[in-house]
Formats: structure tokens, C-alpha cells, sequence
């Protein structure tokens, strides 16, 4: 059984993508689904706020056997295929396949492989390379008994987050109100739209494949708007210019769809959310070593950080229950 795959992707980086990654998938959890998260960012933020340097030290050791996503694609740049990887429990309902630095050094087989996909030689080898990490992912997510997989990727266009989409059915944007936020997505669009369309000529190419090869929907099924606090530098004003361009833009580049008579973004049926800044809470919250919405008394959060700390909570809540309605997860019996 293939289960679901969800990412979530901009080419413009700074837009808090991997803290949203992290804190949905522990709500996701929280709510009673069974999340596998993978960390397929050669940065490996992910795994750093998941796991503490003792874990991060032990994970990344050349003894420590295939434990995360580049050991287990590594042997496809010899003749091998993935192998297996050992997932992290976070949670009883939610585990991790980590993220590793030598991640990047896969990048160049997944550019050669896209080419060799379309050639008339062997298929197997390129495909396999091309579907590793979907195959992995879909290997321990079955192993785990997961509702869903996440994905968090790095903010560009290159190889290792294309060979991520393949294995995508869904996408959600994380935007900011700014100028780069709009210009990354008027790259990204196109971008989905061109993989879509390579993958299929690609699977097309091979009628009879000899494993299992993901459909490459990636379809987009909304973005969130990240609210950035009130700076004197910097009035509301300009913040609420790029977030009115939201709407439009996402239409036209990303659904390629034409932006007429487009909604106000607190309306529109494709923005998911707009989060507010909850940086107060993060420094708590990375010493807790816990999502910001899961901070107690004893962690200091306290007066106004508790009421902080319950929105949060509500918000994210919200946004795992409305995304989960969009990605038709099973329904939750508590």
C-alpha cells in the first residue's frame, strides 16, 4: 500500500518552512495520525529540531550503519538499490528519517539519471535512482503503519528537490509578504508544471516498469501566508502590499488559472492560513526541545507567552485539521 505524500516547497528560502514541517507534523501527530517525517534538505534542519547533538553526533558517525536518507540511497551510486533506514521514534505517532550533510553529494546522479530516464538503454537503474527516496520513504512509512509521509526540502530547483516532487501528491507553499515570496512563485509554477510533464514522458517511455513507480501529481493544494510582526522600519503597509498580490499570483503561476475577480486573501480558498510571528516563543521552545504550541508553566512560558502558546495551539490545529480534509486523510477515531 503507497501512502500519501506531502510537501512543502518554495524555492525562496526564509519563509519558515522546515519550523512549519516540524510543528505540523507534531500536530498531526497530536491529533492522532501517524506522521513520517523526512528530512530531504542536505542542511538537515529538520533533523536538528528534532533531535539534540548527542543523537545528531551519533546519526552522522561513519559507524552508524544506514540511519539516515543518504545512507540509505548511498549504495544506488554504486550498483545497489536503497537500503532500508532506521527510523527515529519522536512519538508513539510519529517518527523521522533523518536528514544528513552528505546529502547533497547525490545531486549529481539524480541530474544524470533525469536524462538517461528518456534514453532507449536499461530503465531500471535510472528509475530507481529517480524514485529512491520516494521508495524509502514509502518502505519505512509502511514499516511505521503511517497515515502520511512529509516532506521537508531546501529552497531551490535543483535535482534532490525535483527527485522529492516525483514522489509528491500534494504541495503546499509556505509564502512570506514580501517581494521574493511573489518572485519564488513565478518561478515555482512553471517549474511543477515542467516536472509534472518530464515524469510523465518519462513513465511513459517505460509501459512495463519492474517495481512500483510513483504517480508525480504534485499537485498544490494551497499556500500559507507567514505574518511578519509590526517594525518601525518597516510599516504594515508594506507587508499587506505583497500579501494583496498573493491571491492573484498564486493563480496565474502556480494553478495557471487567470486572476480575475480574485479574492482578498483572508478569503481566498487557497491561502490555508496566515500564521502569526510567534519568535517570542521560539527560544522556549528550542530549549524545551518541543513544538511552541506544547510549552508549559515550567518551560517559562507564562502570562502573555501562555496566551501565546494556547493561539498557537488553535492555530495549528486548525491548519493540520483543514489540510487533512484537503489530503483525504482517514478519519481519526479517538
Amino acid at each position: 500500500m503507497t501512502v500519501p505524500v506531502l510537501t512543502f516547497f518554495n524555492n525562496k528560502g526564509g519563509v519558515g518552512k522546515t519550523s512549519l514541517v516540524y510543528h505540523l507534523s507534531w500536530m498531526f501527530a497530536e491529533l492522532g495520525w501517524k506522521i513520517l517525517a523526512v528530512d530531504l534538505d542536505p542542511q538537515a534542519n529538520l533533523t536538528a529540531a528534532f533531535l539534540d547533538e548527542d543523537a545528531l553526533a551519533g546519526l552522522w558517525d561513519d559507524k552508524a550503519g544506514e540511519s539516515t536518507i543518504f545512507r540509505s540511497v548511498k549504495p544506488l551510486l554504486d550498483v545497489g538499490d536503497f537500503a532500508p533506514v532506521n527510523l527515529q521514534r519522536i512519538h508513539h505517532s510519529l517518527a523521522l528519517i533523518p536528514g544528513d550533510l552528505g546529502l547533497s553529494g547525490f545531486e549529481d546522479e539524480l541530474s544524470g539519471t533525469w536524462t538517461d530516464a528518456l534514453g532507449d538503454k536499461n530503465k531500471a537503474r535510472p528509475f530507481r535512482i529517480l524514485t529512491a527516496f520516494w521508495r524509502s520513504a514509502q518502505e519505512a512509512a509502511n514499516r511505521f503503519d503511517a497515515d502520511l509521509i512529509v516532506f521537508d526540502v531546501g529552497p531551490n530547483l535543483g535535482a534532490i528537490n525535483r527527485a522529492a516532487l516525483l514522489g509528491s501528491n500534494h504541495v503546499v507553499v509556505p509564502l512570506g509578504a514580501d517581494l521574493f515570496s511573489l518572485q519564488g512563485l513565478r518561478n515555482l509554477g512553471p517549474t511543477l508544471r515542467d516536472w509534472r510533464a518530464g515524469w510523465d514522458r518519462r513513465r511513459a517511455g517505460w509501459p512495463a516498469p519492474e517495481f512500483a513507480l510513483p504517480a508525480g501529481d504534485m499537485h498544490p493544494i494551497g499556500y500559507i501566508a507567514m505574518r511578519h510582526g509590526v517594525r518601525l522600519t518597516r510599516p504594515v503597509k508594506a507587508y499587506t502590499r505583497w500579501l494583496d498580490q498573493i491571491p492573484g499570483e498564486f493563480r496565474r503561476s502556480v494553478l495557471g488559472q487567470k486572476a480575475e475577480g480574485v479574492p482578498a486573501i483572508e478569503t481566498d480558498e487557497h491561502c490555508l492560513a496566515m500564521l502569526k510571528n510567534y519568535n517570542s516563543l521560539m527560544p522556549l521552545a528550542q530549549e524545551a526541545r518541543k513544538p511552541i504550541f506544547s510549552l508549559r508553566s515550567a518551560d517559562g512560558a507564562i502570562g502573555s507567552h501562555a496566551n501565546a502558546v494556547s493561539n498557537a495551539y488553535s492555530d495549528f490545529k486548525a491548519l493540520a485539521e483543514r489540510i487533512a480534509q484537503l489530503i483525504s486523510l482517514p478519519t481519526v477515531l479517538f
